[in-house]
Formats: C-alpha cells, structure tokens, sequence
C-alpha cells in the first residue's frame, strides 16, 4: 500500500511562496532524491501549473535542474482539476471522485505518493487520506501569502526532524 505525503517548503510564519524563496543547492540535491524515490505525485491545478516548467529543457540550467526535470518528468503524476482540459506528459487528470481515485492508488501502489498543494492537502485531510506531513522550514518570515495548512488539521505525532543544508529543517508529522 502506498503512503501518501503532503510536504512544502514554509516560511517560519506559515506560508508558502515559491517566488520568496529557493531551495539553496543541498536542499535542490535533496529533492532530487526524493522525487527520484517517489512513486508519482498527486497535483493540485496551481501547484501542477508551476511544476510545468520542468516539462522542457531551458538553456540556462545545469547539470542539477536536467537532473530534477529528468526525475520529474519520469514519475506517473495525478492533477486534481475541474477547470482543466488536459494536462502534458505522464500526467492523468481527475476531474471527479477524489477520494475514490486517490483511494484506489494507495492500494495499488507501492511506495510514497508526493501531494502537492495545500488545497489538495485540506480535501485529501478531510478524506483521511495523508499518512504524513513534511514541512522544510526556511528561516524567512512573510507575513503573507498562501498558508501551508489551508484548514484545520487532526492533532499530529512528531516523527524525524532533519536539518538539510545549512538552514532548513524539515520537521516530519503523522496524524495521531
């Protein structure tokens, strides 16, 4: 059975602003490796738009972004829409029965299934279907934008907590 995990890079206030702030090179190399590991990822249709950008390769990248495009690119993705037509390579839209579908995947599959969005994240907790949260906190501070919770959530368990790279620590929680 698959385990599905909701994690984001948050500001120390709770947001999440992918134009305020980048992931420094370890914490790029450690999400390599992660997208690499995974089994697919589940997308909202905001957070699949931004990733859209690894669909084509850009003159301007290194040896690291071919790699992550190469990772993303390779893994089967699921992107949550109702206002979508379609959607680019390896990638199936849902456009009803959320619960149903990312049901039937978890069974399915083997392995760790990426949520990603934290819209999806509060439909996907309202169904009870995230095994696992993981924050990457950036010592920033906002004071605006998208939280990373975008509701209330069940009371969670502290599991693993890492420090990647120089100044991010990603804190792991389960449900209770």
């Amino acid at each position: 059975m698959a385990k599905l995990i909701f994690g984001m890079n948050q500001s120390l206030d709770g947001y999440v602003d992918h134009m305020e702030f980048a992931p420094g090179p370890s914490l790029f190399r450690h999400f390599i490796e992660q997208v690499r590991g995974l089994t697919g990822s589940v997308y909202g249709r905001r957070m699949y738009e931004v990733m859209r950008y690894w669909d084509e390769d850009r003159p301007e990248w290194g040896a690291e972004e071919r790699d992550f495009a190469a990772a993303w690119r390779s893994q089967p993705k699921w992107v949550v829409s109702r206002s979508l037509k379609s959607v680019g390579p390896n990638a199936t839209l849902v456009e009803n029965d959320l619960d149903a579908v990312i049901r039937g995947l978890k069974a399915q599959l083997v392995g760790e299934i990426e949520v990603a969005g934290p819209d999806l994240a509060r439909s996907l907790t309202d169904f009870c279907l995230i095994d696992e949260y993981r924050l990457y906190l950036h010592p920033v501070v906002l004071g605006r934008g998208k939280l990373f919770f975008a509701g209330p959530r069940p009371p969670f368990r502290l599991v693993a907590s890492d420090l990647i790279g120089e100044d991010v620590i990603r804190v792991t929680y389960v449900p209770r």
